[in-house]
């Protein structure tokens, strides 16, 4: 009598699973704890100015996470976002100083678009897995951007281009606006269209998504599309807060972003996964930097502990039972 109880209980989720619990809201939990805890560390934390500054800062990897989150639902791998990221920053910084400023900022996003564009061909018409692919391209990309600024810092300092990384409407930053409507778009774009439902499919089963009738390369292209699109805009963004366009900007960016979306619990295998789920591992990471930068702790611990944090969260993914 108990047994059928509980399995009656457990096909009405009424059964309380503490682990279960962890394991799907386990990035919010330690967001949650980070916060009651950096805020009895210094009084300085829990300020306005402090928790919008920490957002601003993330915005750019925020960007790249949003739209890595559907490479990696989809099934793929995306090792170029860094370079790409690159390219667009020294590419806005270059039509800036030498075009028009307002062409730069509609230009980083759209050479991002096109290099994404092309590792998603790449991949799909050769049948290559992605990470050997956007591992090569992401080389590639680097001496592009070595290229267009000969190994030079291009100074941008031009208020018409200025304003998206550093003008803010009250105390909100543009970038971090930016951030908000570019997440909102994601969100809307994988939980609420024919695209998304798709997107899932490859990544949870490719084959039988072939024989849906899913024309899964496009879509994986369109992925690693919008993948290339986000790390330009967040390029753009990041030039037009520091002044400066450089050829090594973004470097290792794509391991953060990877990082942020398997620690916000997204499967890495591809088929599940969720938008705020990124936006939340990357703001545990910033909040984990920000918290010993005012505790004074040596950098050492903070990557000692966000790589912890991974490889827990990691654990508790490959913990979940499978349907």
């Amino acid at each position: 009598m108990n047994d059928s109880r509980t399995i009656a209980a457990k096909k009405h989720g009424k059964i309380f699973d503490p682990i279960a619990i962890v394991r799907e809201y386990g990035v919010l939990i330690i967001i949650a704890l980070l916060l009651i805890v950096l805020t009895f560390a210094s009084n300085s934390f829990l300020t306005p100015r402090n928790l919008l500054n920490i957002v601003n800062q993330s915005a750019p990897l925020m960007i790249i996470a949003c739209a890595l989150t559907l490479v990696i639902i989809g099934g793929g791998f995306d090792l170029a976002t860094g370079a790409i990221f690159g390219v667009a920053a020294v590419s806005a910084g270059w039509i800036a100083t030498n075009i028009d400023p307002y062409l730069a900022i509609i230009s980083g996003p759209l050479i991002g678009l096109m290099l994404g564009t092309l590792n998603g061909l790449i991949i799909t018409t050769f049948n290559v897995h992605s990470f050997l692919v956007t591992l090569a391209t992401s080389l590639v990309y680097r001496g592009i951007a070595i290229l267009i600024t000969g190994g030079s810092l291009i100074p941008v300092r031009i208020e018409q281009f200025s304003w998206l990384g550093r003008g803010r409407i009250g105390m909100v930053n543009i970038a971090v606006i930016v951030l908000v409507v570019f997440m909102i778009a994601m969100m809307v774009l994988l939980n609420r269209t024919t695209f998304g439902r798709r997107v899932f499919a490859v990544g949870g089963n490719e084959e039988a998504a072939i024989l849906s009738g899913i024309r899964t390369n496009l879509v994986k292209t369109v992925t690693f599309a919008i993948s290339g699109a986000a790390a330009g805009l967040a390029g753009v963004i990041t030039v037009s807060r520091l002044s400066m366009a450089e050829p090594q900007a973004g470097a290792g960016f794509e391991l953060e972003a990877i990082a942020a979306v398997i620690l916000g619990g997204t499967a890495i295998s591809g088929g599940a996964g969720a938008i705020w789920r990124s936006v939340a591992g990357v703001l545990l990471m910033a909040l984990i930097g920000n918290g010993f930068n005012i505790l004074n702790v040596n950098p050492f611990f903070k990557d000692l502990t966000t790589g912890v944090i991974i490889v827990i969260a990691v654990a508790l993914a490959a913990s979940k039972p499978r349907r």
